[in-house]
């Protein structure tokens, strides 16, 4: 049975007679009313069995009331419990003022599903933007916009038409008041509240709508999450405004979904601008506040890509000019050092020049150019903060969200905090009884919780500790596989060595193990914050964010850490090695190659940020298309436009509450690899800008193609990704000064260049940075197993990578004073590089104001003319009541009113 409801008790019978509007093909996307027979409707309810259904619209049998919500249902076994939830639920909604409509289950395609269509009138509108504070306009703004930059015309092939960017007029706006109305600017009480207001509106009616019936109170029945939950709907969405390919020909319908997706999620359109204030529109700031944000940080990506590819051409052009690589190379010297065993017994001795090839890949990264390169990034990280706080600042003022902080905290109570927390308590402010969680609970809670988040932690690092293990234990294996390079050099064995080759399965294992432990993770970090019960949805997401974000700092970044900081310094020398967990467990630590590790970081971030950016398009992109090619196989043998709007949304993915968290960490999580461990990989921002570019269309194509329409709410700011983003960029200048330090072959080089070297460059480097050991001092248990090689050429030295007197010297095997040297300036250039940077950063900081100077005069302007024009709005009030009180009083009291009238005046 398909019903109209809401209406009056005490309505008059009424005959519903509706004008025949036949249109067919694509125009059936119009408003139009379709024809029916005569009926005498009974009083509340409107029976519309004969009329022939409206297809793609978004408006109510009778072609004038909007569509707000639309929830769907499917009978099943349990028909008669959720019948019963749902008869009460929808006699709840009726009472709080919602008109409803229920298409039957024999017009939707697959017979089975039931739309219950929801529309809020006027006093209902009116009564909660009263309740929720939403501003609405009272007065066109009269402040100019940006004056013309020189140069503009520059930028014209990047720009959107004036009615994209800026679909409204600008106004000066203030919260809404139901017993004002004649103060704001009022032209239709239909368009007044867009769609977007509109379904946030309903959706918070929805969300506090009990289903129990009256006179019998069950706090836990409550709210349509709960009734999604089991089952009794199953889905619950707004509608688009239109189908996105093809603009709606109804003038009513306003067509923004075709312009979003004309001018935004098309591919060919990735070089203009974003259409910021269209999404803020459609979908709401908070949506809104994620692509701006976005959006800004694509565009800062441009500079630090530009410095990273000239940082890296440096490297590029001075591939000559590198006398250590040269050294390497050469037959005469390379080729005559014999180095000492990687590993105990299935590594053989090798000679130096087979690490030519990765000689020359480190010094594409490793180069003078890269010190300066990490000094930039540490400034730009500081200018990408601070510039963002000032966009930011004009997105709150321009989409008023100046002063929401404070509505927010107090008016979005979570529902699940209202029905599970049965106590309640004096609010000192309000002097209104509120729910509260008792300390004891609360402890509880966060205490279980805690142990949970650190048992997942401690998961992690007993997976690095496992992976590192595998680390040693298979680098004796790729070491005998991979022929002894000294005595015949195969094809395979010049380009991949053995530390290559651990070194990118590991990092593909790693990448594996993060994929699966963040599939897990994800639901159990969801599932304790639902556990401590936030009080608001603003502190629910900042909970999770601090969750998620720890858990997948430790998850991506952890393996990074382990090659940039301890690979390589904890291996001791060939009579004294260091092993993992003892000499028992007979897993030596790694060695860096002799050009250092930083090739091996720069491998690890490449093959874990590419990863994860190429499987995150893939997700993101191919998914939702491939779900909503399984919802909708059955049943569609028409064009689009034979089915409903409800029916065509319907079968759309729908976008959960958390949807947007996961967009944000994708890109925080990006944010940490091109500034933690940039200065291994100097070209990590233009492939994050490259990324970026595509993430932008394909999220944009995702909602306006593959996803329902989301349901609008406000926020403010990026909430605690801000306090994240300013740490990793703090903690970015120490990684990165570390990296140039400790893992960078650069320190070294540097010292040897201008103090131990006597011609005053590279020359003799690669013996200087070597140590020689005596063969025969080299315990049984380290020595490999093939001994040929030194029989057959009678030596008896091998040198390894540090700085140790030579056997023989009285203080043979003990550290040199060049060692020391090396350590002292790579602790100053540490000091040195934090506290310029650092100074740089927070006099940056200091001087950019986080608000434009225009913004400020706009947000005092427009608090004095909120003050002036409610000045007036009550004078005149006032003086109607007292020309009305006037005409109803005495003649014998005439003489006296006006000049009381004058005085209330001047008072006032």
């Amino acid at each position: 049975m398909r019903r109209i409801t809401g209406k009056a008790k005490d309505e008059t019978l009424i005959e519903l007679q509706n004008a025949t509007e036949s249109q067919t093909g694509d125009e059936n996307s119009g408003n139009g009313v379709s024809s029916s027979s005569d009926k005498t409707l009974l009083p509340g309810h409107t029976e519309t069995d004969n009329l022939q259904p409206n297809k793609d619209t978004v408006f109510f049998k009778d072609g004038l009331r909007r569509i707000d919500f639309v929830l769907s249902y499917v009978d099943d076994k349990d028909g008669e419990k959720k019948q019963e939830r749902r008869r009460e639920f929808e006699a709840n909604l009726e009472k709080a003022g919602l008109e409803l409509e229920t298409d039957d289950k024999t017009d939707s395609k697959d017979q089975k599903t039931y739309f219950l269509k929801i529309h809020a009138p006027w006093d209902v509108l009116a009564t909660y933007a009263d309740v929720l504070k939403i501003k609405v306009p009272f007065k066109a703004s009269d402040i100019p916009h940006g004056q013309d930059v020189p140069l503009e015309w520059l930028t014209h092939p990047f720009r959107l038409p004036k009615h994209i960017m800026h679909p409204q007029p600008d106004y000066f706006t203030y919260p809404f008041d139901k017993t004002k109305t004649d103060f704001f600017l009022i032209n239709d009480k239909d368009t007044f509240f867009p769609p977007s207001t509109r379904n946030r509106i309903v959706y918070y009616i929805l969300a506090r709508c009990p289903y129990y019936s009256e006179g019998r109170e069950e706090r836990d029945k409550t709210g349509i999450k709960r009734l999604l939950s089991n089952g009794t709907y199953t889905a619950a969405f707004p509608l688009h405004d239109c189908r996105y390919w093809k603009r709606a020909r109804n003038a009513e319908c306003e067509s923004e979904r075709y312009n979003l997706y004309k001018n935004w999620a098309s591919f060919l359109c990735f070089y203009k601008e974003q259409p910021i204030n269209l999404i803020r529109k459609y979908y709401g700031e908070k949506i809104g506040i994620y692509f701006a944000w976005l959006g800004f940080y694509t565009e800062m990506l441009f500079f630090a890509a530009v410095m990273g590819v000239i940082c890296f051409t440096y490297g590029v052009l001075s591939y000559d000019d590198n006398i250590s690589s040269k050294e390497i190379c050469d037959a005469d010297i390379g080729g005559s050092i014999v180095m000492c065993p990687l590993c105990d017994k299935k590594c053989p001795f090798w000679k130096l020049n087979s690490t030519c090839l990765s000689s020359w890949q480190s010094h594409l990264f490793d180069n003078e150019g890269t010190i300066f390169f990490a000094i930039f990034m540490g400034i730009w990280v500081t200018l990408f903060l601070e510039f963002w706080k000032r966009r930011q600042a004009r997105l709150e003022y321009e989409w008023d969200l100046v002063d929401f902080e404070e509505e927010q905290q107090q008016l979005q109570i979570r529902p699940e905090f209202e029905i599970k927390c049965t106590n309640k308590r004096l609010n000192k402010i309000t002097q209104e009884m509120e729910p509260y969680l008792p300390i004891t609970s609360k402890c509880a809670r966060f205490s279980l919780s805690a142990a949970t988040v650190i048992f997942w932690v401690s998961l992690i690092v007993a997976c690095i500790i496992g992976l590192i293990a595998y680390r040693l234990a298979v680098y004796a294996a790729f070491a005998s596989i991979i022929k002894d390079p000294m005595r015949k050099i195969q094809f395979v064995g010049r380009f991949i060595t053995p530390q290559l080759a651990t070194s990118v399965t590991a990092s593909c294992i790693n990448f594996v193990i993060i994929m699966i432990l963040n599939f897990f993770y994800e639901r159990v970090a969801v599932w304790i914050t639902d556990m401590e019960i936030p009080k608001t949805h603003l502190e629910y997401e900042n909970r999770l964010t601090m969750k998620m974000f720890l858990f997948q700092f430790v998850n991506y970044y952890s393996s990074c850490f382990y090659v940039a900081f301890f690979k390589g310094k904890f291996v001791g020398y060939p009579g004294k090695y260091s092993y993992m967990f003892g000499k028992w467990s007979k897993l030596r630590n790694e060695e860096c190659d002799p050009g250092g590790c930083l090739i091996e970081l720069t491998t690890q971030l490449v093959i874990i940020m590419a990863g994860k950016q190429l499987w995150g398009n893939i997700q993101e992109a191919l998914l939702p298309v491939m779900r909503n090619w399984w919802s909708s196989r059955k049943g569609r043998h028409h064009p689009e436009n034979h089915y409903s709007r409800c029916e065509q949304d319907s079968v759309l993915q729908n976008f959960s509450q958390l949807g947007l968290f996961y967009e944000y960490l994708e890109m925080v999580i990006q944010f940490g690899f091109i500034t933690l461990f940039v200065a291994s990989f100097p070209l990590a921002p233009l492939l994050a800008l490259f990324n970026n570019i595509l993430e932008i269309r394909v999220d944009a194509w995702k909602f306006t193609t593959q996803f329902r329409r989301p349901i609008a709410s406000k926020a403010r700011n990026i909430g605690a990704w801000q306090e994240i983003l300013n740490t990793v960029a703090i903690l970015s200048v120490v990684t990165n000064a570390f990296i140039m330090a400790f893992t960078s072959d650069m320190i070294p080089r540097m010292v040897y260049l201008y103090a131990y070297s006597n011609e005053s460059s590279m020359t003799g480097y690669v013996s200087n940075s070597l140590s020689i050991y005596n063969i025969t001092q080299i315990s049984e248990s380290n020595m490999p197993e093939d001994r040929g090689y030194l029989l057959n050429n009678s030596i008896i030295t091998c040198n390894y990578r540090d700085y140790r007197y030579p056997p023989g010297h009285q203080r043979e095997y003990t550290h040199t004073m060049q060692y020391w040297h090396i350590l002292a300036a790579k602790m100053a250039f540490i000091i040195t590089m934090e506290h310029v940077v650092f100074v740089v950063k927070f006099f940056v900081a200091w001087m950019i104001p986080d608000i434009p100077s225009d913004v400020k005069a706009r947000i005092k302007r427009e608090r004095y003319l909120i003050q002036e024009y409610l000045h007036n709005y009550e004078v005149e009030k006032l003086k109607l009541q007292l020309s009305a009180s006037f005409i109803t009083e005495p003649h014998t009291e005439m003489s006296s009113i006006p000049d009381k009238h004058e005085v209330l005046s001047e008072c006032l």
